[in-house]
């Protein structure tokens, strides 16, 4: 087989893409700073709120290894987790049950990103913000599309953020045996979808989630009259998010 044939038929493995602090230095270089970041965990869940955390991270001290939390397995984490507690300013707030029902997901989800960034114990001078919709904010906001997986102070948020609704899951499923928080930690997979479907909804579920209204409707009849706000995710301007 000559070399040709042979490196046509192995190609090289696609390089690794890491988060960098490249924008976070590019603010401090225009003597931007404190820059502050936030990501959110649990939009997708049928259970549990969903949490927003906020970062603002030492230059000087910035943990090796951070990633996208998705990318970490539960030990990686919880180590990170620690050190980011350690040498970060960090806040998190929580956009409830209660909330998402009322106002529906995203909403839920912005105003606990903003609650987040306003909580920190330092004024950020910009914001970095993953996905797509801006929040409202004292000061300059940027939304990062996959920015978990590009930014690393966004990459810390969100293992502040997973890390914080696991163990609340955890602590739920001690409340609220049977449904298998401690797993899946509210997200739909079969096992929760049938725990649902045998016990019926807690006051920890989503009401206006589809599954949720089909277990309404078999063990709460006469309570499913409101309508599935959530079927479609409509997109928020950074206007109407300023109203929330």
């Amino acid at each position: 087989m000559s070399r040709k044939a042979a490196s046509e038929r192995l190609p090289l493995a696609e390089a690794v893409i890491r988060p960098s602090f490249r924008r976070e230095r590019a603010a401090m270089k225009r003597g931007v700073w404190p820059v502050a970041v936030c990501d959110e965990a649990g939009r997708g869940p049928l259970a549990g709120p969903v949490v927003a955390a906020a970062v603002i991270l030492d230059p000087d001290r910035i943990p090796r290894g951070l990633n996208d939390s998705k990318k970490l397995d539960h030990a990686e984490r919880e180590k990170l987790y620690a050190k980011i507690c350690a040498t970060a300013e960090v806040a998190v707030a929580f956009g409830s049950t209660d909330r998402i029902d009322r106002d529906n997901i995203l909403r839920a989800s912005l105003w606990a990103l903003a609650r987040a960034v306003h909580a920190l114990p330092e004024t950020p001078q910009h914001v970095f913000v993953d996905g797509r919709d801006r929040i409202d904010t004292a000061c300059d906001c940027d939304a990062v599309i996959g920015g978990d997986g590009i930014v690393m102070s966004i990459a810390a948020a969100s293992i502040i953020a997973k890390v914080t609704r696991d163990r609340l899951m955890c602590a739920l499923a001690l409340d609220y045996p049977g449904y298998g928080f401690e797993t899946h930690k509210g997200y739909a997979v079969p096992e929760h979808r049938e725990a649902l479907d045998r016990l019926g909804p807690s006051i920890h579920h989503r009401r206006f989630f589809a599954p949720v209204i089909a277990a309404r409707a078999k063990h709460e009849p006469g309570t499913i009259a409101e309508p599935d706000l959530f079927a479609v995710e409509t997109h928020v301007t950074p206007e109407v998010a300023a109203t929330l």
